[in-house]
């Protein structure tokens, strides 16, 4: 390497090639000392320049690392198909700090954050670039030990409601008694019944899942309680039903709140008595079955309109859980989003980096009337139509698509009225509850406090309220 071709002036420093930009002694020592990572590019994206930070975070030498194509040294999961570097060289528009993961010289995947920007020479000519990017394995870690915090079995929520469910479902889950789950379709009643199988003495047993609501009276009960054969046309042989198969396990009936009146007595039986006869047997059969029963019907509700036996209910409702719409628990969405993007990449062999600010700004205002099994499906969708990178607009469901053309920015809006909105939203989700308030926004109960009184929020009333249009300063 040459002097001419060293801009420092050094011949002996094999860490920068000739960019286009003279880089004095003094630039070189900056970039060096820092902790984040640096390189240049020129115009057929071979790496020019590579700090000391560069070297340790790729475990490539800088010698190595020069001349190169920058995707042969960075090896990021971006390069082939949606290079940061060159979305900026093509338009002129820097990235700050993308969320992108390398392959270091250990085949070691490192999570980064990466930053863009063009290098000019001195008449105004594009003849680079230069992105710096940041270690993030001790964020990573400590994300995935915050992520565990949110996590319990296989239920993934940081909503005041949850937590407190949480901390009561180890005890739940030991006991012997009957459980109702209630909460609208689509909130996980089945994913938490697991999770209380999975936690309890019958862990070992069998968890047996039947929809109530999906079968007709007859059927249900054949299905539930099993038959003997010739207890009607076409029973020519006996079958188990699904007390048999529970047996020394759980048993979920979902929907419970579908079950005719006639069946209502023989489940009342079960619970009280233990003991059921399967159809045309007249031997009664114990059952050691734990009974865990789910409706998104209002079974008090049911009771009063005289549809549901309410010793039936007594018997069911010994310990009620109740598991709020995703509407009410918005914080949520940003780790129910990550959890199904890496469950679809690890199904699909795919690398989909998350969604972009404007996708995501869709999912926290849509209220999810299927709740988390939609945005599920709303993933699951975005994944068949995005190939890689990150999740746009364009690859939403349709209906999704119709509220981002709908929707209007905040124009004009100054950043105090942008919090004021946002303040009253928090408090009105968890029913003015300021401490809630508070955990939901990141802030302290004292913050909280003089922004309430700092927007004159006092004056709203804690439910039933439109929030008035905010007024200009």
């Amino acid at each position: 390497m040459n002097k001419a071709a060293c801009p420092t002036g050094n011949p002996e420093d094999k860490r920068i090639a000739d960019p286009g930009v003279p880089a004095p002694e003094w630039t070189r020592t900056i970039l060096d000392s820092i902790t984040d990572g640096v390189f240049t590019v020129d115009a057929d994206f071979r790496v020019t320049f590579f700090n000391r930070a560069a070297e340790r975070i790729t475990e490539i030498p800088a010698e190595e690392a020069l001349g190169r194509p920058c995707c042969e040294v960075f090896r990021a999961s971006v390069c082939e198909t949606a290079c940061v570097l060159r979305h900026t060289m093509e338009t002129g528009r820097p990235v700050v700090d993308r969320p992108v993961a390398i392959l270091n010289a250990s085949n070691r995947e490192v999570p980064i954050s990466v930053s863009t920007a063009l290098l000019k020479d001195k008449h105004g000519r594009t003849v680079g670039g230069v992105e710096t990017f940041r270690d993030l394995t001790v964020v990573e870690k400590l994300r995935q030990e915050i992520h565990k915090r949110y996590r319990f079995g296989d239920i993934l929520s940081k909503a005041p409601a949850m937590q407190k469910l949480f901390a009561i479902l180890p005890e739940i889950a030991q006991s012997e008694s009957t459980v109702l789950i209630q909460g609208e379709s689509g909130t996980g009643k089945e994913v938490l019944a697991r999770t209380l199988h999975s936690l309890s003495r019958r862990s070992k047993g069998p968890f047996v899942a039947v929809n109530c609501g999906a079968l007709p009276d007859t059927l249900l009960e054949s299905e539930l309680f099993g038959h003997v054969a010739g207890a009607f046309t076409d029973a020519k042989k006996s079958r188990a039903g699904r007390f048999a198969m529970a047996q020394g396990g759980t048993l979920f009936l979902d929907e419970i709140g579908d079950v005719s009146p006639a069946l209502q007595v023989r489940l009342l039986r079960v619970l009280e008595e233990k003991v059921y006869e399967p159809l045309g047997s007249s031997r009664s059969l114990k059952a050691d079955v734990r009974i865990i029963a789910a409706s998104n019907k209002d079974l008090s509700q049911l009771v009063e309109e005289g549809i549901f036996r309410k010793d039936l209910y007594y018997r069911v409702n010994v310990v009620k859980l109740w598991l709020p719409p995703l509407a009410q628990r918005r914080e949520d969405i940003p780790l129910l989003v990550e959890h199904f993007i890496d469950r679809f990449n690890r199904l699909q062999g795919k690398k989909i980096l998350g969604l972009s600010p404007e996708a995501l700004q869709v999912f926290m205002r849509h209220d999810w009337p299927g709740n988390i099994r939609e945005l599920e499906n709303a993933i699951e969708h975005a994944f068949i139509l995005c190939r890689n990178g990150w999740i746009l607009p364009d690859h939403l469901p349709e209906h999704l698509q119709k509220e981002v053309r709908g929707f209007q920015p905040l124009q004009g809006w100054t950043l105090q009225e942008i919090e004021k909105r946002a303040i009253w939203e928090a408090l009105e989700r968890n029913n003015w509850k300021r401490m809630a308030t508070a955990r939901e926004l990141g802030i302290d109960k004292n913050t909280l406090r003089r922004k309430i009184r700092r927007y004159g929020l006092e004056a709203l009333q804690p439910s039933g309220n439109t929030m008035p249009p905010l007024e200009r300063d």
